[in-house]
């Protein structure tokens, strides 16, 4: 029984997972997308750094345990110090249910490769764990290699720009980005030898993206009645955030469970 339970705890099912107390509201039409329910995404956190005394947002994270969070390991610079804000709906006002967490490590991928954009996936070890609220909660991890079919109906959600070159938003994002299976976006006039299979892109109508902001940030898919997360927000066009067959591309999470595992079991 031991055993289960700490296998439970390195999944991120230690407790309740992808089940906001807050429902989605769904059908949205990030850049495209439209301000969230309030809480309605709780495992979306704000990546923030220090300058000049002040906390700025740098980047999305999935809180997948009380006290790991996911994100992207682009995210991540050495030279800066982080905080990570859990519970946040509007990042220019005080929310009552946010919590500020001061993070104890960080976990980059060792293979990490900013050339190529690949094993772009980073842990963030909290220095204590949270409590789960309303507007705290981690998503479920999905199962290990699992691939969502094409069009399969995903969300993405992030303070990023509003539009290519725009302003960050203030309230949170969220846009319905269906999933582009692999043989589709390794197409030539797609994103070709740019994805790689440990990648999942979505979206790519011209119209709804990820941008500046987002990255580092849940691809949320809701199967068998509970929220995943599938994606980590990776990179776009540098043609403009919403270019036609240029989806966002995202660090696929199922192809790094056994990664995920291994670090959270070793920190």
């Amino acid at each position: 029984m031991l055993g289960a339970v700490c296998l439970a705890i390195l999944l991120g099912y230690a407790y309740g997972c992808g089940q906001p107390a807050v429902p989605p509201l769904l059908g949205a039409r990030v850049v495209g997308g439209e301000d969230a329910r309030a809480h309605s995404w709780p495992w979306q956190i704000s990546l923030q750094y220090s300058r000049d005394g002040a906390w700025r947002h740098t980047c999305g994270g999935t809180l997948i345990s009380p006290s790991w969070v996911l994100t992207a390991a682009h995210c991540i610079s050495s030279s800066l110090t982080y905080r990570v804000v859990l519970g946040e709906h509007n990042l220019a006002v005080e929310d009552d249910g946010a919590v500020v967490a001061e993070v104890e490590k960080i976990v980059v991928h060792e293979k990490w490769n900013s050339f190529l954009i690949v094993n772009d996936i980073a842990l963030i070890k909290l220095t204590e764990p949270v409590q789960e609220s309303d507007t705290i909660q981690a998503a479920c991890l999905p199962p290990s290699g699992l691939e969502l079919e094409n069009d399969y109906p995903c969300e993405i959600t992030g303070w990023g720009r509003l539009w290519t070159n725009g302003p960050l938003a203030e309230v949170l994002q969220q846009a319905l980005l269906p999933v582009v299976d692999y043989a589709t976006c390794s197409q030539s006039d797609w994103w070709g030898g740019l994805v790689r299979t440990s990648m999942v892109c979505a979206g790519g109508d011209g119209v709804v993206s990820g941008c500046n902001g987002d990255s580092g940030g849940p691809l949320s898919c809701q199967r068998n009645g509970l929220w995943e997360v599938h994606g980590i927000v990776s990179f776009g066009s540098s043609w403009g955030c919403n270019t036609a067959k240029k989806p966002t591309v995202f660090t696929r999470v199922s192809a790094y469970i056994d990664w995920i595992n291994e670090k959270i079991s070793e920190n």
